[in-house]
């Protein structure tokens, strides 16, 4: 792995490139991106892909790239920038696997810059306005806030947890429920004074606000693959992917395991890393 630094005007890119050069590997480079993971969290993934080579960075913010611009939030628009100048430095265009937040931040990248990415598989973006109930989920998120800034970082992601758990539409039944227990999550009770989380504060709000630019994903050569996780249905980013999919034309493509299953167990969220990729591979082999 050979790790460089790429400084703008406003920001200094971490960010990472695994296995052999394009030439060697006979493959477009493949880059892995998410929101607000960083780099880390592709290790197992990126460790399957060893034939090719492979991208990873941490987001402006996030992780070891270090912003200029005196802000903290974070949207869709400039990370996509970011990554843009990233595949600009190693040469594009890209396969793309983006998870999550980063799969918004991929789905504005395409929008905005059409000719960096071949193929892209959006693994769960949590695109909430496209919901049939946006307006309920999005009283669900401020909810996550709420407790955040009431009880500090425990309390504000056993809401989270409860959130992204949740099946189906966001009903009256939701919100009556009496608030999750951090401890019963195995969170801690105690507030440490902390308000900056990037998931639980409303610093990403502009991520899970994103309506993404179906005329342009529609025009643009890239291949766009809506994925969804087969332990995923019902929940918040499967209901999101799958509405994503329908406006697209196409039916969300199912990987195996859950939001995270690409993930082995170092972060206590373990998925099914080897199936995953595998499955990684068969959809970016028949484009």
């Amino acid at each position: 792995m050979r790790t460089h630094l790429l400084k703008t005007n406003d920001v200094d890119l971490a960010y990472d490139v695994h296995g052999p050069s394009p030439a060697e590997g006979g493959h477009r480079p493949l880059f892995m991106i998410g929101q607000p993971m960083d780099a880390s969290g592709f290790r197992a993934l990126a460790a399957r892909f060893t034939d090719r080579t492979v991208i990873t960075y941490d987001p402006r913010g996030l992780g070891r790239s270090v912003r200029r611009d005196g802000r903290d939030d974070h949207t869709p628009e400039t990370q996509a920038g970011d990554v843009h100048a990233i595949i600009e430095a190693v040469g594009g265009p890209v396969d793309m696997f983006a998870s999550s937040g980063g799969a918004v931040t991929a789905l504005a990248l395409v929008a905005a810059h059409p000719g960096d990415v071949h193929t892209l598989v959006a693994h769960e973006p949590p695109v909430m306005p496209l919901l049939p109930d946006a307006e309920a989920a999005l009283r669900a998120r401020a909810g996550v806030k709420k407790a955040y800034d009431s009880k500090g970082w425990g309390a504000g992601m056993a809401a989270f947890m409860g959130l992204t758990s949740w099946q189906g539409e966001f009903t009256d039944d939701y919100f009556a429920q009496p608030a999750p227990d951090p401890a019963a999550y195995g969170m801690p009770t105690e507030d440490d004074g902390s308000r900056d989380d990037p998931l639980l504060s409303d610093r990403s709000w502009a991520v899970s606000d994103y309506r993404p630019d179906t005329a342009a994903l529609l025009a643009a050569p890239t291949r766009v693959v809506i994925a969804v996780g087969e332990e995923s249905t019902g929940i918040l980013t499967a209901r999101t992917a799958e509405a994503l999919a329908t406006v697209l034309g196409q039916k969300a493509t199912v990987f195996p395991s859950h939001h995270g299953g690409f993930l082995d167990d170092e972060f206590g969220y373990a998925g099914q890393p080897d199936a995953f990729a595998v499955r990684l591979r068969e959809v970016l082999d028949s484009a």
